[in-house]
């Protein structure tokens, strides 16, 4: 494997530290940082990262969905490229390293070859990706979607922004760009122009923190079965004067369903599946629910995630079969509502091994986990474009201010990347 000078991965290290300084002074927001999608934190990050990429003697350009490019030639323009990058949105008042870190990483491996004097033989393409974070449009990966065209061809006028009311469209022309490609459904991108996609990220969770490890390599980004607006009719009734036998107890039922999710979760968990299941609502209706009265509505969503396709098609009919046996047990129907299902994106075992491979030449402790998050790697890998990710340890989750991702961790991250990726460009 390509090795590189200590003064090479010192100078990467030292622009992305300096990077992630000038980022998050310049879309501060107490208690954190915002930038917003399709708003003014994503603008000033595209302003700051492009300065910095043009003085490593990169080509910038902005395409019509607001992707931004950088690209650092290769001897041979005519090959694909290879591709790395992450959003540079976040949410209101979050943290200044989700998303953000996957770019300024590609232009510190830009920076390292420029410091050792290696021209790559392709092109090193660098993007930030717009629009990933959901909260502020409820689509997800909309910029990268974007980007190749599988956007619903009515979305930039049938999105709108959550805060403004703005739709997509109103928020593009506000940057002088252009929808009409989206309402074309136009890809800006070839993914025959891309050799492979490598998409370096914190971790949102905390595997690497509680197992003392600086880095991680992803196998693959969970699908998701998901129900957001789940719910389950009985009858309301009095809380005193009415026998077991007659209740239809809606809160009682669906204590009942997710408690046999949980343990069927248990059991699969502990026979090696890759499972994480979550209830993340669940009300009754304030305007009707009193401490004496059976609740005869209620609301909840399940959220499934597993990176094996077939489990999760497995658990959806279960789930089926199972709120059915329950409800006719307890007199309730329940109706799972419209479903907002992804599927499983597993990464490319080539690029894993060359990761492993060069985390164990640099000394670096690593390990592979499966990404529980949605991430932009999602759309290239579902488009047949080798993808990887690798995790960087960070602590107190993400999405929030106090995410805290030390100048040492990615300093093992870059001694990762840089040699790897500087074999993948020739």
């Amino acid at each position: 494997m390509t090795t590189f000078p200590d003064h090479a991965l010192a100078t990467a290290l030292t622009l992305v530290t300096d990077l992630f300084d000038r980022l998050g002074a310049a879309t501060a927001d107490p208690p954190g940082i915002t930038r917003a999608s399709y708003g003014e934190g994503e603008v000033i990050a595209q302003g700051l990262l492009s300065e910095v990429a043009r003085g490593l003697g990169m080509e910038v350009t902005t395409d019509a969905v607001g992707t931004l490019r950088m690209v650092l030639p290769g001897r041979d323009r005519s090959l694909p490229a290879v591709t790395m990058g992450s959003h540079l949105d976040s949410v209101p008042h979050g943290g200044n390293f989700d998303g953000a870190a996957g770019v300024i990483m590609g232009l510190g491996i830009a920076a390292a070859l420029h410091a050792a004097g290696r021209a790559p033989h392709r092109d090193l393409l660098v993007l930030g990706i717009r629009a990933e974070e959901m909260c502020w449009f409820p689509a997800h990966y909309l910029g990268s979607r974007a980007l190749f065209g599988l956007l619903p061809k009515d979305a930039p006028d049938t999105l709108r922004r959550v805060d403004t009311g703005r739709t997509l469209a109103e928020h593009m022309a506000a940057e002088g760009l252009d929808p009409a490609p989206i309402r074309a459904g136009r890809a800006l991108l070839d993914p025959a122009r891309i050799a492979c996609f490598i998409e370096p990220h914190i971790e949102q969770g905390p595997v690497l923190v509680e197992e003392g490890l600086p880095v991680a390599v992803v196998s693959g980004i969970r699908g998701s079965l998901r129900y957001p607006q789940a719910s389950a009719h009985g009858a309301h009734a009095h809380a005193g004067a009415v026998p077991r036998r007659h209740r239809r107890d809606a809160a009682m039922a669906t204590v009942a369903l997710i408690a046999a999710l949980d343990a069927r979760w248990s059991r699969l968990e502990a026979s090696g599946a890759d499972l994480v299941c979550t209830t993340g609502i669940l009300a009754t209706d304030p305007a009707l629910h009193t401490s004496t009265k059976i609740p005869g509505v209620v609301r909840f969503s399940l959220d499934i995630r597993s990176q094996d396709a077939a489990l999760l098609a497995e658990l959806d009919d279960w789930l089926a079969a199972e709120a059915a046996r329950i409800g006719a047990a307890r007199g309730v129907t329940f109706d799972f509502g419209p479903p907002t299902h992804a599927a499983p994106a597993l990464m490319d075992p080539g690029l894993r091994a060359l990761l492993v491979r060069s985390a164990a030449n640099a000394g670096v402790k690593a390990r592979e986990m499966a990404s529980g998050a949605g991430h932009d790697s999602a759309t290239f890998a579902g488009l047949g474009i080798p993808t990887v990710m690798l995790f960087l340890r960070n602590e107190h989750g993400s999405h929030n201010p106090d995410e805290a991702l030390d100048m040492a961790d990615v300093g093992a991250g870059l001694a990762v990347l840089v040699p790897a990726v500087a074999e993948l460009l020739g």
